[in-house]
């Protein structure tokens, strides 16, 4: 009698189908969220307990340079992607110009440069002995430097304005998704009221948008603080550098902890500021929010000051970039084209594949572990297992390789004790470390889409499949994986171009002798021979065009266009 009352009450079933059959996935998810955070923890404990420790020399020599050079740039790259995501957002949603819908997909495009990608072109355009300042000088007869002024590329301003050019799409991402989700009819009331288009967007639209603009900062901010190849190109003394420069060339793993941890505080902050930003607003769905947008209609130089405002961030960003690289890899496709491309490419593959299959696996027992046992304790999990998107790429690395290099000692102690060979670095030593750091820094993408996706399918669906005798197993199975396809694709295409792009964590885990495409790459550029680094470079701006037209897709299908 209960079992067929519990069948029909849904208030009844969700708790007592968690209680009885989830508690193998809830084990799943405490499980995965603690291997997850591990990496975190062994950061934090050996930056408390150091072999040896630095930390005051570090606070009276370098520490306080990093910190001022490091805010800086943070500073300098979130103004430059407020200014171009806004302003790009507003006008692709808001105005009617001539090629606004091309605009609308092409300004995700930067997204698929890796700014030390971009970096290395522009040094290789506007150096000194560069095709820019070599015209210019036959142009005017110069005969060195000495004779004009031009900027210099290799500076902390030049690295802010690369790193700005390729993460001003994650504020136009979400900037243009809350715009489209505002009422037309706030829009209308503005208007009516006397406001011009651009006093509407700043006292009607932008407040409303405030924290989806919040959420895109301080994932700008953070990849801007991950970032290292346009740093250490440049010689931008930043906390990542730092990093590498006290744990590669000073070998103090400890030192390099306690620089981490200074990180790990950074990216708190951010954390905390972007929900402090938005802990009094509560956003709910318009009734008119589906309408059609009625965009604003205006003259013919205002229509062209929106083409040059939507063109100069994709020129920079794609096109310049994307062209050059493919002259490059025209020009030298014999000298590049040679086995270790072939193998390094093949490791690039197999890597971000294994990692996309991963982090596909352990998303899906997460996210619908959460499904079947949606308790406070569960969300708390969540947003553990989310801990690693937010950790810096070298930060991870070091909380990585602490407990994998710990775990190999041990085991050939054992061995050798016990049996007399050594085993070596079994975990630590191997692709098994890269993998692990990939999975860890991006399962927040793959469990946060599909817990997404999972939420919009109606828990009858469950009780319809339990009343066929099907196990919570069997219906993920059967019924959500075919309903969820769509998003596991996407999901594991995003992380697969993310693990791609990846050079930080990539560049300490290696092993020996192992390179991808991103560190085959940064090889290249570290020896000055730009040229010869377009092929694989050109690889890795291909390989994130799809994941990015999809999500122009997604985005656009949310709300049907007037």
């Amino acid at each position: 009698m209960s079992e067929a009352a519990t069948s029909v009450n849904p208030g009844l079933t969700q708790p007592l189908l968690a209680k009885r059959t989830s508690r193998r996935w809830l084990f799943s998810a405490i499980l995965t969220t603690a291997i997850v955070a591990l990496p975190v923890l062994s950061v934090i404990f050996l930056a408390f307990f150091p072999d040896e420790n630095i930390w005051p020399h570090l606070l009276e020599t370098t520490l306080p340079r990093y910190l001022v050079t490091t805010l800086k740039l943070m500073i300098g790259v979130g103004a430059i992607t407020l200014v171009i995501g806004l302003s790009t957002a507003w006008a692709v949603t808001m105005c009617e110009f001539p090629g606004r819908k091309f605009f609308e997909w092409a300004m995700l495009l930067p997204f698929a440069v890796p700014a030390y990608v971009i970096a290395y072109v522009y040094t290789s355009l506007l150096d000194y002995a560069g095709p820019v300042q070599v015209a210019l000088r036959d142009l005017f007869g110069w005969a060195n430097a000495a004779d004009y002024w031009f900027p210099e590329i290799r500076s902390l301003e030049g690295a802010t304005l690369m790193i700005g050019l390729v993460l001003y799409p994650y504020v136009y991402l979400l900037a243009r998704a809350a715009f489209l989700e505002q009422s037309p009819s706030l829009f209308a009331v503005s208007r009516s009221l006397g406001h011009s288009a651009l006093s509407t967007f700043f006292k009607v639209v932008l407040p409303i948008a405030r924290p989806a603009v919040a959420v895109g900062l301080s994932l700008v901010l953070m990849e801007t603080l991950n970032d290292f190849g346009t740093v250490d190109f440049f010689a931008v003394q930043t906390l990542t550098a730092g990093l590498f420069d006290t744990w590669m060339n000073l070998g103090n793993l400890g030192g390099a902890a306690q620089i981490a941890t200074t990180m790990l505080v950074f990216v708190v902050i951010l954390v905390t500021l972007e929900r402090y930003s938005r802990r009094r607003q509560q956003q709910f769905a318009a009734r008119d929010n589906r309408d059609p947008i009625r965009r604003f209609t205006m003259s013919f130089p205002r229509q062209l000051i929106c083409v040059a405002v939507c063109a100069v961030p994709v020129i920079l960003g794609f096109v310049i970039p994307g062209v050059t690289l493919g002259v490059y890899a025209w020009e030298y496709f014999d000298e590049s084209w040679n086995p270790d491309f072939v193998h390094n490419t093949f490791n690039s593959l197999f890597l971000s594949g294994t990692a996309a299959l991963t982090t596909l696996l352990i998303g899906v027992t997460l996210a619908y572990s959460r499904r079947l046992h949606n308790t406070r304790g569960m969300q708390v999990l969540m947003r553990l297992s989310s801990l690693g998107y937010a950790m810096p790429g070298a930060v991870l690395a070091v909380g990585v390789i602490v407990p994998l290099a710990g775990f190999d000692n041990w085991l050939d102690s054992l061995m050798r004790d016990y049996f007399g060979f050594s085993t070596g670095l079994l975990l630590s030593g191997s692709a098994f470390a890269i993998v692990f750091a990939y999975t860890v820094r991006f399962l927040a993408v793959s469990a946060g889409s599909v817990e997404s996706a999972l939420q919009k399918i109606t828990p009858s669906m469950d009780m319809a499949s339990r009343s066929l005798g099907n196990s919570p197993g069997k219906t993920l199975v059967k019924v959500h994986l075919p309903m969820l396809r769509g998003t596991l694709i996407t999901a594991a295409l995003v992380v697969f171009v993310d693990c791609m792009k990846e050079l930080p964590a990539t560049l300490i885990l290696r092993p020996f002798n192992f390179e991808t495409l991103a560190t085959y790459v940064y090889q290249f550029a570290s020896d000055e021979r730009l040229y010869h680094s377009a092929l694989p470079a050109l690889i890795i701006v291909l390989a994130g065009i799809v994941p990015i037209i999809l999500m122009s897709r997604s985005i656009s299908n949310t709300r049907s266009m007037a």
